[in-house]
């Protein structure tokens, strides 16, 4: 009787033995390491808003005939050109650092991320609008008109941006966690002024002044700011998925234009000549979803 007893209870304990191997096993499984270095590569799938730029034009000319000094005038005025938005795929690099409180599922951490925006848009025939008088030096009396000065090809551009972006977040299951995090970023932006033409129309008629068009171009770093709201899986210890949502806002990128002209007039034959300065300002919102996959270390 006590022999059976004991067969009955060996084959309870190895059968409670075996139930228990696979949360056991679970268990040994990897997971998310409590604190890692991390390196990923990935795509951003994205919006590029440039907004509206602001623009402000300065002419002045003087016009020669035979050598003497007929008249001389000048024009300004401010203008906007709407940029609209443009949609593309970006390739991302990333650099980052987590670190899980202790006996928590909270954690904290950073990003360094990089960003080849490319992004662009153009518009044809960009009119900034012109006011000014125009003096005859025979009377000296001013006399009015109005003008535009005309951008063939008025380009901007994002090539490049780096974000580095602290967050917060919280652990699930040890197999991944969410996050929000904001910071600073640096992004390379460009304008380009291509073809400029400065015309008057003091008798109703458009009249190039300006003469052959001319380029204007500002390009440089500008700072901005970043939010982004993410979650991350872990396949193991090693590798993850990262999944985020980005919006960006970069700073105002503003440059200055001057250039001299020279206009020759083979009908009436005078020359007018002169000067051509002028200022545009605009920024740049981002938006995008940005998948990466990475190496923890």
């Amino acid at each position: 009787m006590n022999k059976h007893v004991s067969l009955r209870d060996g084959l309870a304990a190895l059968l409670a033995g075996c139930a228990a191997f696979p949360a056991a096993a679970v268990a040994q499984a990897p997971a998310m390491p409590q604190s890692a270095f991390y390196l990923g590569v990935g795509a951003s799938a994205r919006i590029a808003d440039f907004g509206t730029q602001d623009v402000y034009a300065v002419g002045t000319s003087d016009v020669f005939r035979d050598g003497v000094r007929v008249s001389s005038g000048s024009a300004d005025g401010p203008g906007t050109v709407g940029m609209g938005s443009e949609t593309g795929v970006s390739p991302v690099v990333q650099l980052g650092y987590f670190q899980r409180f202790a006996d928590s599922p909270w954690l904290w951490g950073a990003n360094l991320n990089y960003t080849y925006m490319n992004a662009s848009r153009t518009r044809s025939n960009a009119r900034i609008p012109q006011a000014g008088t125009n003096t005859p030096v025979d009377t000296g009396i001013p006399e009015p008109f109005v003008g535009n000065a005309i951008v063939r090809s008025y380009q901007t551009e994002l090539t490049h941006q780096v974000a580095l972006m602290p967050f917060v977040g919280y652990a699930f299951d040890a197999g991944g966690f969410v996050y929000l995090g904001a910071g600073p970023t640096l992004s390379r932006m460009r304008t380009s002024l291509n073809g400029l033409v400065g015309f008057a129309r003091p008798d109703g008629t458009p009249t190039d002044v300006s003469g052959a068009p001319q380029n204007f171009g500002t390009e440089g770093w500008v700072w901005g700011g970043a939010a982004m709201l993410g979650v991350t899986l872990f396949f193991d210890a090693s590798w993850f998925l990262d999944v985020r949502y980005m919006l960006t806002l970069t700073e105002r990128q503003t440059g200055n234009y001057s250039s001299t002209f020279t206009n020759p007039n083979a009908a009436n034959g005078s020359v007018t000549s002169g000067t051509l300065v002028g200022s545009s300002s605009g920024r740049a919102t981002t938006q995008g979803i940005v998948l990466t996959i990475n190496r923890a270390f």
